[in-house]
């Protein structure tokens, strides 16, 4: 923003410490004088000449006394608000630096806690957190560019070669062409998804957790019996306040993840829900192979993907658990992996609580076995 030139902080604060200086030294003088002309003295009768020749010498001493309180006051301030406003000087340099696309430098201010300690330590908090998000940004846009290239040139290369062979089956490049594109398809939704959960562009409501894990089983049924995994789910009612249409869709990523990543044939899934405190969880278990703490730290990054433990016609785009994640905190949530000793994975996410309803305290289904 323009703004016309003006007095800088400086020098409001040296004239307002002079101003003030001026001030308690004029009053100091006129009391001085009011001692001096109605004070009585023993043994000496105040004359009119008396008067005049006391102020004759009264006022060239006070006209000094002024010049130096004025003199003084105007250095001294200066020095004063110098010191007092260095460190916002700095905080202001780095402001500056930060405007420039810099975000590695940080103000650190030494010496006890005050005021502008307190803007400094923000500052760099915000610095820290801005340069971390900047980071990630950075890389996720990066890994999405390469995410999105491959099914593009996939498809110039199926384009390619029924362009070059009119011999060459056209149902099947079509049947290739058509997974290419579904896949970008998803892919870009999941990529609008995620940035949707991010700025937290979303109303609140109360939702019930446990009502939308059975929605997301009973969606994702067709696809656990095509790869010939069981299902189990129990819990109560666990109202949070959040989105519906993104904790429908975290649901769905924990319940997918936990079915595509399993033992094929033989796999079982557990999804519970309940309320722990002022809090309420969504957990999903599955079997599998065993797995490293060191790759369960990675699996909820944005296109990390675990180790291929089914043979699936869905690749997924490394983007399922990255979103469960980016949900979870927009709800001011937690999500938690854990392995499994038995082998597989368990998937918690933990929302803050909301009322019960007057109506119920629990959802009506019978509690099904734990996972071992």
């Amino acid at each position: 923003m323009d703004r016309p030139p003006g007095m800088s902080a400086r020098l409001k604060l040296t004239l307002s410490y002079a101003a003030f200086l001026m001030l308690a030294g004029v009053l100091l003088l006129a009391a001085a004088w009011v001692f001096l002309m109605r004070v009585p003295h023993p043994g000496l009768i105040i004359m009119p000449e008396y008067r005049l020749a006391v102020l004759r010498a009264f006022a060239p001493m006070a006209a000094v006394v002024l010049a130096f309180l004025l003199l003084f006051g105007l250095v001294g301030g200066w020095f004063l608000a110098g010191r007092m406003l260095a460190p916002l000087t700095r905080i202001t340099d780095a402001t500056r630096l930060a405007t420039t696309g810099s975000l590695s430098h940080r103000v650190r201010l030494p010496g006890h806690k005050d005021e502008f300690r307190e803007l400094a330590d923000a500052f760099d908090t915000m610095l820290a957190r801005l340069e971390a998000h900047v980071a990630e940004q950075r890389r996720f846009a990066a890994n999405a560019s390469h995410e999105l290239r491959t099914p593009l040139a996939i498809s110039k290369t199926l384009l390619d070669v029924a362009r070059t062979d009119p011999d060459r089956d056209a149902d099947e490049i079509f049947e290739r062409l058509h997974a290419v594109n579904t896949r970008a398809i998803g892919l870009t939704e999941a990529l609008l998804l995620l940035s949707r959960a991010e700025q937290r562009s979303f109303s609140r409501e109360p939702v019930d957790l446990s009502l939308v894990a059975e929605e997301a089983v009973e969606t994702l049924l067709p696809l656990a019996e095509k790869h010939g995994v069981t299902i189990e789910i129990h819990g109560g009612i666990s109202i949070t306040n959040g989105s519906p249409a993104l904790l429908r869709q975290l649901a769905m990523n924990f319940v997918h993840n936990a079915i595509v990543h399993n033992l094929p044939g033989q796999g079982t899934v557990w999804v519970s829900t309940g309320v722990h405190a002022a809090t309420v969880v969504l957990t999903v278990e599955n079997t599998g192979e065993m797995l490293a703490p060191g790759l369960v730290s990675t699996l909820s990054e944005p296109f990390q993907r675990g180790t291929e433990r089914v043979h699936t016609d869905h690749a997924g785009a490394g983007l399922g658990l990255a979103i469960v994640k980016t949900i979870a905190h927009a709800h001011d949530g937690t999500l938690t992996l854990t392995p499994r000793s038995s082998g597989g994975l368990r998937m918690t996410v933990e929302l803050p609580a909301a009322a019960l309803p007057v109506d119920g305290t629990s959802s009506g289904r019978r509690p099904g076995p734990r996972p071992p």
